[in-house]
């Protein structure tokens, strides 16, 4: 016994199963808790108020002789403020953000005794960082360093 099947039921069949194939990654992207929707801020809008500040921030940083300089080294990430500051002056905070996954996101505080700063390998996990320094000397003028690191 053979099972033919005609044009008009072939193309209605196709078209079924795109749409059940299409619908199926609709409800995977929406429903599926695995993919959260997160944005990158909970303050997104109260963020972009700010954006000015920043920029003024990031200027600074571009006015100096040298700016922060990071490095991969055997112990972890090795983070070095410019010589021409005194460690013991400089105050501020670093911010790890990974955008897959915002439950590894760390803040730390700068306080140095050295220009250089060393995050250990126990804080990093392997992959894309954003990384925002933002730090100040004695209190005067605020600097700001942003990257987009592979670790």
């Amino acid at each position: 016994m053979k099972f033919k099947i005609s044009w008009p039921a072939g193309i209605v069949i196709a078209l079924a199963s795109f749409m059940i194939f299409i619908l199926s990654f609709l409800y995977k992207a929406v429903f599926m808790p695995e993919y959260g929707h997160n944005l990158v801020s909970e303050d997104y809008y109260k963020d972009e108020l700010n954006y000015q500040q920043e920029i003024d921030k990031l200027n600074n940083a571009a006015e100096l002789k040298q700016n922060i300089i990071w490095k991969k080294v055997d112990l972890g990430l090795l983070i070095s403020f410019p010589s021409e500051f005194e460690a013991s002056k400089i105050k501020g905070t670093i911010a790890f953000q990974r955008l897959s996954n915002d439950k590894i996101d760390f803040l730390l505080p700068i306080e140095l005794v050295t220009n250089d700063l060393l995050i250990p390998n126990e804080k990093l996990v392997e992959g894309r960082w954003n990384v925002k320094i933002e730090w100040t000397v004695n209190n005067n003028n605020t600097y700001l360093f942003k990257e987009k690191i592979m670790y």
